[in-house]
């Protein structure tokens, strides 16, 4: 996904396009958008990130992903319960606020691949419904 972003440093205005791949940090060299160009430090290399789930509770393909990074502060739903499309199934913290993961379709919780407390990233397997 490409996101596009204005950012103002120093008074100086930059406009930054960032493209989502699989969750991991990317680099992004801001454009000037006045014709003062402006110097960019190299950025170090990003650190591999840990792979989350283990072989016993390995989520599903179809498993619905974290929309945005966060810590889960509460999970509302247990597997085999039935629920609806729209139906709250966790609480997520992003940013100092409390955002609502709802169910995308109806059907019954086959699994769940976080924990209250765990830290996620953009894409990470949250919950399955069957």
């Amino acid at each position: 996904m490409l996101r596009k972003f204005k950012i103002n440093i120093d008074g100086k205005e930059y406009l930054v396009e960032m493209e989502e791949i699989g969750g991991a940090p990317q680099s992004v060299v801001p454009a000037p958008m006045h014709a003062a160009s402006a110097v960019v430090a190299p950025q170090p290399e990003a650190p591999t990130p840990v792979v989350g789930p283990t072989a016993g509770n390995a989520p599903g393909a179809d498993a619905m992903t974290a929309p945005m990074p966060g810590k889960i502060l509460k999970v509302l739903v247990n597997v085999g319960e039935k629920v609806t499309e729209n139906q709250p199934l966790m609480i997520l913290e992003a940013m100092k606020m409390e955002n609502e993961v709802v169910a995308a379709s109806a059907g019954t919780v086959t699994g769940i691949h976080v924990m209250t407390g765990e830290v996620v990233n953009a894409g990470d397997a949250l919950i399955t419904i069957g």
